[in-house]
C-alpha cells in the first residue's frame, strides 16, 4: 500500500524524489503519525510534497489508495438534492447554543452515519436528521457548535468535518507574479564564477599545499565567486500595454533588488524597438539612446530581456518609416532591429505580459516569436524564461 503512494504520486506528477520517501519512512518509524489516518496524511503531504502547486494531486492519490481504511462515506444525490435551497429559520440565543453538545469527532460520525442511514426524506429546522438550518449537527445552515456539513457553503466556521465531493481545483502556477514571487523566480537568475582578487582563502588547495611543504603552512588564496550575469531590460510602455502596468512594474522592482547582478540596465521602447531606446517612459529625444550605441557598449556576454504584449499594427515591425508616432520614425524596420538584438546577444527571450492563447491570434507576436524565444509574464513563465538566459537553450 505504502509503496502504491510512492509510485501513484509520480505517475501524477508529484515530484516525489528517493529522499523524501525515506524522510517519511523515518518519520513513521519514529511514530510521529500516532496510529491515526489524518495523521498520517498531514505527515505524508509535509514530507513527500515540496510545493502547494501539487496538493490535489496528493489528494486524489492518498484518497485512491486509502479509500475505506476509516470507512466510506457515501453521500448519496438524493440527500445533496434535500439539502438545496436551505429555509431562513431564527438564530438561536446564546443560552440555547450553550446547551447543545459539543460531540467529539469519532461520536459525531458514527451518529452521523448511522442517522443517515435512517432517513428517509428531507428535512430543515430540526435538531436530529441531516438537513438546513436549526440545531442539527449534519447537513448545512445550522448554529450546532460542532458538526458535520453536507454540501452548501461552510459559513459559521464551525464545521468538524465536511462530507461531501470534492470541488477544489489544481492551485495555478500560470497567475500573474506578485513582487515576493518574482523575487524567488530571479533567485536563479546567477552565474557563479570567481572573478577579481585573490582575497578568499582556498581551504583544500591550502592542505595540499602545506602537506607538499612538510606541514609548514602555505595559504592559497582565489578570487571569491561573484554572480557574472548581466543583464539588459527593455520594456514595452503606453497603448496595450497599460493594462500590465503593475505586473511590469514590480518585475522592474524585483530586478533592480536583485543584488546578485553584476550588471543592470533597463531601457523604455514603444510597440517595436527602432533607432533607439529611451531612459525614461516619456520617451523624449532628451531621455533617448541610440540603439546602436547600446549595441556596442554591451558586448555578447549580456543577457536581454525584452518585456512586450508584442501587439502592434504590421507595418510598425515590417515598414521603414512604420512607427506609431510620425514624429520619431526609423528609415530601419523594427524587425531588422529585433533581428540585431537577437543575433548580437548569446542569449535572448522575450516576455509576453499576454494570454499564450492571444499570441497565436496576434500576427506581429507570431512574427516576433520567430526572432525570439516567448514566454508568459507568470510563475511558470518568468522561470522558463530565466532558465532559457542563464541554463539550457529553448
Amino acid at each position: 500500500m505504502f509503496l502504491d503512494l510512492f509510485y501513484g504520486l509520480r505517475d501524477e506528477g508529484v515530484p516525489v524524489a528517493l529522499q523524501e520517501w525515506m524522510t517519511l519512512l523515518e518519520a513513521l518509524r519514529q511514530g510521529l503519525h500516532g496510529s491515526s489516518l489524518l495523521r498520517f496524511y498531514h505527515l505524508a503531504r509535509a514530507c513527500l510534497v515540496k510545493s502547494e502547486t501539487y496538493y490535489d494531486a496528493f489528494d486524489r492519490v492518498f484518497a485512491r489508495i486509502f479509500r475505506g481504511v476509516e470507512g466510506a462515506l457515501d453521500i448519496t444525490d438524493d440527500v445533496l438534492e434535500w439539502l438545496r435551497d436551505p429555509k431562513n429559520f431564527p438564530a438561536l440565543s446564546p443560552e440555547e447554543l450553550a446547551k447543545l453538545a459539543r460531540l467529539s469527532g469519532d461520536e459525531l460520525m458514527q451518529r452521523f452515519l448511522e442517522t443517515l442511514a435512517k432517513q428517509t426524506e428531507r428535512h430543515d429546522g430540526g435538531d436530529r436528521w441531516v438537513g438546513t438550518g436549526g440545531r442539527s449537527p449534519y447537513g448545512h445552515g445550522g448554529q450546532h457548535p460542532t458538526g458535520i456539513r453536507v454540501g452548501g457553503r461552510g459559513g459559521g466556521r464551525s464545521a468538524m468535518k465536511v462530507a461531501g465531493e470534492r470541488r477544489f481545483r489544481d492551485y495555478r502556477t500560470d497567475v500573474a507574479l506578485d513582487g515576493r514571487q518574482m523575487r524567488v523566480a530571479l533567485r536563479r537568475l546567477r552565474q557563479l564564477t570567481r572573478t577579481g582578487t585573490m582575497s578568499e582563502l582556498d581551504l583544500d588547495e591550502t592542505i595540499d599545499e602545506t602537506c607538499r611543504n612538510a606541514g609548514e603552512i602555505e595559504l592559497v588564496f582565489r578570487p571569491p565567486r561573484r554572480n557574472d550575469v548581466r543583464l539588459l531590460l527593455l520594456m514595452d510602455v503606453g497603448g496595450t500595454m497599460d493594462p500590465y502596468f503593475e505586473p511590469v512594474s514590480q518585475l522592474l522592482t524585483a530586478l533592480h533588488e536583485e543584488r546578485g547582478l553584476r550588471e543592470f540596465q533597463s531601457y523604455y521602447f514603444h510597440n517595436c524597438v527602432y533607432d533607439h531606446v529611451y531612459s525614461r517612459a516619456r520617451l523624449t529625444r532628451a531621455d533617448a539612446v541610440p540603439t546602436g550605441d547600446l549595441l556596442r557598449r554591451l558586448d555578447e556576454r549580456w543577457k536581454l530581456a525584452i518585456v512586450g504584449d508584442a501587439a502592434m499594427h504590421p507595418s510598425e515591425l515590417l515598414e521603414a518609416h512604420g512607427g506609431i508616432n510620425p514624429h520619431n520614425t526609423s528609415p530601419t524596420p523594427g524587425v531588422a532591429w529585433l533581428h540585431r538584438l537577437a543575433s548580437h546577444f548569446a542569449r535572448a527571450v522575450w516576455i509576453n505580459p499576454d494570454e499564450r492563447e492571444l499570441w497565436d491570434q496576434t500576427y506581429t507576436a507570431r512574427l516576433v516569436r520567430r526572432v525570439f524565444p516567448m514566454f508568459h509574464l507568470s510563475v511558470d513563465g518568468l522561470g522558463e524564461a530565466v532558465q532559457a538566459l542563464v541554463g539550457a537553450r529553448v
